[in-house]
């Protein structure tokens, strides 16, 4: 929705942890991803901007510390392709910041400087450059050509099996990884796995 993909010469992200572990990136910024096979970076220098310290927080060279969800006023789209707003819950501990904010001071500490200031700011030129994000709670409406175009290429269909993509439901996220109750029901969910294989 925002147009940040990679250009010609970028890579997914597949491809960025490749190139990562070939010596081919220098730095790299992790914003929240821990969900990336983070020992294959090799020597990159890698900074994180999180909240909970999973995976990416523990091969980080730099760590600044990002607001949870909870913790900042935020847009979201859903995978229905809904614009949702969150408002903050609670101001995030310490020197924890809201994602925005970071990318700020950083920005002004390296010399090229963002157009904005405060999240008002942000916002505004959000909705001028991409005007969709306006439309909270909407959802554009599908055509039947769009559906038809998704079944003219089939792409690369493996002959494997279908499998859960997801290999424990409670440990999805670095927050649920975070936390002593969702780990208690893992457990409690394998063990009751193991019960039935028995």
């Amino acid at each position: 929705d925002l147009g940040f993909v990679p250009g010609d010469d970028g890579h997914d992200v597949i491809g960025m942890v490749a190139a990562a572990a070939a010596g081919e990136i220098d730095v790299m910024f992790l914003l929240g991803a821990d969900e990336i096979t983070v020992n294959a970076l090799g020597e990159t220098f890698v900074v994180y901007i999180g909240s909970h310290g999973d995976a990416g927080a523990h091969r980080a060279d730099v760590i600044l510390p990002g607001a949870a969800y909870t913790e900042k006023s935020a847009t979201y789209v859903n995978t229905e392709g809904r614009v949702q707003m969150a408002a903050r819950a609670a101001f995030p501990p310490g020197e924890a910041r809201e994602d925005w904010a970071i990318l700020r001071a950083l920005s002004d500490v390296l010399g090229h400087k963002l157009p904005f200031d405060s999240l008002a700011e942000l916002r505004a030129a959000l909705y001028r450059d991409k005007p969709h994000f306006l439309r909270v709670d909407q959802i554009e409406p599908g055509s039947v050509d769009d559906v038809a175009a998704l079944g003219s290429d089939p792409g690369n269909p493996s002959s494997g099996a279908f499998r859960n993509a997801i290999d424990d439901f409670y440990l999805t996220n670095p927050i649920a990884r975070a936390s002593a109750v969702m780990a208690e029901c893992s457990a409690l969910a394998a063990d009751r796995l193991a019960s039935a294989a028995e």
